[in-house]
């Protein structure tokens, strides 16, 4: 359990997190995550990093159970975690591409919105049921997946949009089924790791100076509001009904 590197070909660094059940990762999981991602994009022997998941399903987001417990440091701990995490991804030095199998829900949202390249099992789908969890956040990186109106549809209803759909607007690279999954990823990995190493970075550097939205900034923005449905008790009320009745655990960022 954990979050686990490993270089399966040349060039490329495989990054797998692994949090059973439904990788709803701790504030620790998150931390180790954005640690992983930074040192692989350091790596001069890296090219490209590819960003997965074991078990179930990609990312459930951060775990209701552990901020329910632990209170307002705990939100304060996964708000900080998954800010590392979500910037660990975009900042990392060489491209990045998420293959994502079954839910990514909530902060993996934030993961996959910020990653290169997306490839996509056939079973899976994307969603921010924030509003169902008594959080807010990762609009920000929903964006950069569907249309405007799509966003605020998805973001209000809490519904998800499946892979075809994300690959019918673009932001979905690859639709593989779940047993390719991992080949189609390093396929496209190995494409990229190809290129001049240094060049690579170089290109990296670029694309994300020309992002006509900060990302952090704007995730930072939304946090905020996050905060303040917290100490307002909105945010505990919505969660505590959520956990009452589907156990607490997973979904947010």
């Amino acid at each position: 359990m954990g979050v686990s590197t490993s270089s399966p070909e040349k060039g490329i660094s495989l990054v797998v997190v692994d949090y059973p059940p439904v990788n709803a990762l701790p504030v620790a999981g998150w931390f180790a995550l954005a640690d992983a991602v930074r040192a692989a994009g350091r790596d001069p022997g890296t090219r490209c990093v590819v960003l997965a998941a074991a078990g179930r399903g990609f990312n459930a987001g951060v775990d209701i159970k552990e901020i329910q417990a632990g209170g307002g440091p705990a939100l304060v701990g996964a708000n900080r975690g998954c800010f590392e995490a979500f910037a660990a991804v975009y900042e990392c030095e060489v491209p990045v591409v998420a293959a994502v199998r079954g839910f990514c829900l909530g902060g993996g949202i934030g993961l996959v919105g910020n990653a290169d390249v997306i490839v996509a099992s056939e079973d899976a789908v994307f969603g921010l049921p924030e509003l169902d969890r008594g959080a807010l956040g990762a609009a920000t990186h929903l964006a950069r997946l569907v249309p405007g109106h799509l966003l605020r549809t998805l973001y209000f209803t809490a519904r998800t949009v499946s892979a075809a759909e994300l690959h019918a607007h673009g932001s979905v690279w690859r639709v593989a089924p779940p047993d390719e999954l991992e080949g189609a990823a390093l396929e496209v990995a190995g494409e990229i790791a190809a290129k001049d190493g240094e060049l690579l970075r170089l290109a990296k550097a670029a694309l994300n100076g020309i992002d006509p939205v900060d990302v952090r900034r704007s995730y930072r923005f939304e946090q905020g509001f996050t905060y303040e449905a917290s100490v307002g008790g909105v945010a505990d009320r919505v969660r505590d009904t959520f956990g009452s009745t589907a156990g607490g655990r997973g979904s947010g960022e």
